[in-house]
């Protein structure tokens, strides 16, 4: 029985661009001021990296004894320094390591009888669990019991505790290693939790205050208001403002499970490493790091504070997302403090009705506020299931829970935004190219024999129009991609994946016929027409050249479609109100579309660009005869969103800066004639 995939592969592929820093505690970093660091940078005082030859080499910046120490550690840890290559970010302060674990579980005696112990129980009972797997094979009833093993298999990771459930959730997000009717059984297991005991949570909980709870907390439910498989949550009340909490406890006693569990998938796949490379084509102490290093972020109560401030600052101006700030002063590393969210689940269409909120234009908030997340920032909630998701009376999105979240860096977002370009064109060769810059296909497999199958994939799912697309069509053939092809889905794209598959549930719940790339679409038409950075300036022009010519139609659709998106966010009741208060200068305008900057960026292109100077003179001459109609139909859509005052005013303030760079381009130009 094929219960694993056979043909995963692992990447090894390095960029010599900057890398982006996401740092974990201790010590709080700016994320705004990293993008300017390079990793050399930080060789003073941490370590330094390098690349040479595709092999990942660390020289300590200590003396030739420490370098000669650290060597077996080195080597141990080499699986984490090619994840951080492979994302694109270095994370200079790690809460999880192999040595760290290991350190942890060997630190006594007693910690090593009850690893043995550990072990004996889990290999106990995974190999009567496989034995069950091999009889089935022998006498050929394989597939016909799979309802049957899939549901055995779910039972037997809650039997063996929060590590096990954990990784369940995660292989029910990971095509590339399990079948999807495991998949799908597995898939129950993220909501599936039992509560542990009252008194055991409140003695956590004023263990981390230091403190009785009356003394903080006036009433506390006497029943939890969630469980989930690494803590639970209680709705309380502040004694010193009366206000409504949240408060998130840790399950008592996890985190020496954790590292004794940890400890022992790392072992095990250290034995299976020689067999995965050479029938699955991927090193499972990989796989193993990736999941470890989640858990244990995960285990941190901090972090999760400092994710929570992170989305915070990122939606500080986006009045239709509610973000609950954390109450510091009363959290720890295994309690944490929240504002309460008093707001109506978003699997509750009638609810949601009954309340006044406009449906379309809360779904349109809900993917737009999840495309920024992804794209815009490279920061997204990893767990977006309708617990963690409320629909606010006032029209906004609330989220909660943000201990499970993910980092895409710079690098990675602009491959995302180049594969939706390269969808738009149609460009299949390229789609395969970023398969292996995102780290999906290692560096030098042969892309060929699966261009044919995106476009399959892509033609499928687009081939109708939007009315038939949907990302778990989409998915289930990516699936049977993976399962054919040497694709390994890595851990961020797969949170992605499942992000984006739960988000599109709720939308399906709200409104049956809901359609993603309608709503999906007229956010990225805007944030390429609109959006200064200069990345996205040059993946506009790809969009609208298709083989040297100028696609006068495309450039319409994409500005119909923005006017779609601004009309549609201006409807929501939220930004009513807050277009209301006059410090808002960022949404006082939401309701046109403003392509100010955009038109300025264009009129400097054309002036000192001569290669899109020419394009797009032939394109106003194309076939022997003037383009002057798609050009006034073009203004037609946009003359009542140009506020021309405001143009002239930014063309003035600008002339000096185009009048150096002309003076300059002319110079380089007469020089490199000489």
């Amino acid at each position: 029985m094929n219960l694993v995939h056979s043909n995963c592969i692992h990447k090894s592929q390095f960029s010599s661009s900057p890398v982006s820093i996401h740092g974990v505690p201790p010590p709080r970093i700016n994320k705004k001021k990293l993008s300017a660091f390079r990793v050399s940078s930080l060789a003073a005082s941490m370590t330094e990296v390098s690349v040479d030859n595709g092999t990942l080499r660390r020289s300590l910046t200590t003396s030739v004894n420490s370098q000669n120490k650290a060597l077996p550690s080195r080597m141990s840890s080499s699986a984490m320094e090619q994840l951080d290559f492979e994302r694109g970010v270095c994370i200079p302060f790690r809460k999880y390591s192999p040595e760290t674990v290991r350190n942890k579980v060997l630190e006594s005696r007693g910690a090593v009888a009850s690893l043995i112990l550990r072990g004996v129980e889990i290999v106990w009972n995974l190999g009567l669990y496989w034995s069950s797997l091999m009889y089935d094979c022998l006498v050929g009833r394989d597939e016909e019991v799979v309802p049957f093993r899939a549901r055995q298999l779910r039972n037997l990771l809650c039997d063996l505790g929060p590590s096990f459930i954990k990784a369940g959730q995660v292989l029910a997000n990971r095509p590339d290693i399990i079948r999807e009717d495991y998949m799908n059984e597995l898939c129950i297991l993220q909501d599936d939790v039992p509560p542990f005991p009252n008194q055991v949570a409140f003695k956590i909980i004023e263990e981390e205050l230091g403190q009785p709870l009356e003394a903080v907390f006036s009433k506390i439910s006497s029943q939890t208001i969630a469980a989930a498989s690494l803590g639970q949550v209680y709705r309380a009340t502040l004694r010193s403002s009366g206000e409504d909490v949240a408060i998130k406890v840790q399950r008592p006693q996890i985190e020496p499970i954790i590292y004794r569990d940890l400890f022992l998938f790392r072992t095990l796949a250290s034995f299976l490493n020689g067999i995965s490379i050479q029938k699955l084509g991927c090193n499972a102490e990989l796989i193993v790091d990736e999941f470890g290093e989640k858990l244990l972020e995960e285990l941190d109560y901090t972090l999760e504070a400092r994710n929570i401030e992170d989305f915070l600052e990122n939606f500080k101006d986006d009045p239709t997302v509610k973000i609950p700030r954390a109450y510091k002063q009363f959290s720890g590393s295994r309690v944490l403090v929240m504002e309460w969210i008093d707001g109506i689940r978003c699997t509750d269409p009638k609810a949601i009705k009954d309340a006044g909120i406009d449906v379309n234009g809360f779904l349109t908030v809900g993917v737009s506020a999840a495309l920024r997340q992804l794209l815009e920032f490279g920061l997204f909630h990893g767990d977006p299931h309708p617990g963690n998701i409320f629909a606010l009376r006032d029209g906004r999105i609330a989220y909660v829970d943000f201990g499970n979240v993910a980092v895409l860096s710079q690098q990675n977002k602009q491959i995302l935004i180049d594969a939706v370009v390269h969808a738009v064109n149609e460009d299949y060769a390229e789609m395969a190219n970023d398969f292996t810059r995102l780290g999906f296909l290692a560096s030098g497999t042969d892309v060929s024999p699966i261009i044919p199958a995106l476009e399959a994939i892509w033609q499928n799912s687009s081939g109708k129009g939007l009315a038939d697309f949907n990302f778990r069509s989409v998915t289930g053939q990516f699936n049977k991609l993976v399962y054919n092809y040497p694709i390994r889905i890595p851990e961020r794209f797969s949170l992605v994946i499942r992000s984006l598959l739960t988000q599109e549930g709720i939308c399906f719940k709200l409104k049956p016929d809901f359609k993603f790339l309608e709503v999906a679409y007229p956010y990225v038409a805007k944030r390429l027409l609109t959006d200064p950075n200069p990345a996205l300036r040059e993946r506009l022009i790809q969009v609208l050249f298709k083989d040297g010519v100028f696609q006068w139609k495309r450039l319409e659709n994409l500005i119909v479609l923005a006017k779609e998106n601004v009309a549609k966010m201006s409807s929501n009741p939220a930004l009513q109100v807050k277009k209301s208060v006059p410090s808002s200068r960022s949404w006082q305008t939401v309701s046109k579309l403003d392509l100010t900057d955009t038109i300025k960026d264009g009129a400097r292109l054309f002036l000192f660009d001569e290669g899109i100077r020419r394009q797009l003179l032939l394109a106003l001459t194309e076939d022997s005869k003037l383009h002057v109609e798609e050009l006034v139909d073009v203004y037609r859509l946009v003359e009542d969103d140009i506020d021309v005052p405001a143009v002239a005013r930014e063309i003035v303030r600008d002339f000096p800066n185009v009048v150096r760079d002309f003076l300059l381009s002319w110079s380089n130009s007469v020089l490199s004639d000489r």
